[in-house]
């Protein structure tokens, strides 16, 4: 295995506290989701963190595949903070990737092997549940 890259962070009294990366690029507030006080919270950064490196990964996969995008792929992601029936929490994601001018079941094959090299995919893999579509087209099946 090699070592590519390792961030630092550090969080300070949970959810209603503060996040910030050993380099300052990310100093932030947080507060819990729905309070409505100021800052962000752990769903949102992770939302962020997954659409992008998606988004790598639809690109890589479509370069290696010799694929030619009309524009880069843009994902929406939606984190879910959800509650169990035992008062647990868990969280859900859904992914949509658009890519405009691709044919629907090409676009769904490159958006599947996105999902299969996506460091976040495979972080979540068999963990939480994913949805995956493509221009608002859900997948048949996201593993």
């Amino acid at each position: 295995m090699k070592n590519l890259y390792t961030a630092h962070a550090t969080a300070t009294a949970g959810r209603e506290g503060t996040v910030s990366t050993d380099d300052g690029q990310i100093t932030e507030k947080l507060s819990r989701p729905g309070s409505g006080q100021p800052g962000t919270n752990p769903e949102q950064l992770f939302a962020c963190g997954y659409a992008a490196c998606f988004g790598s990964a639809v690109a890589a996969v479509a370069k290696s595949q010799k694929i030619e995008l009309s524009s880069a792929p843009e994902v929406q992601a939606e984190v879910k903070l959800n509650q169990d029936d035992n008062n647990g929490y868990f969280i859900s994601a859904a992914l949509n990737v658009t890519l405009p001018g691709m044919d629907a079941a090409a676009a769904q094959k490159l958006v599947e092997a996105a999902h299969q090299v996506c460091p976040y995919s495979k972080a979540t893999r068999g963990n939480i549940e994913v949805k995956l579509s493509v221009n608002q087209n859900p997948l048949k099946a996201a593993a």
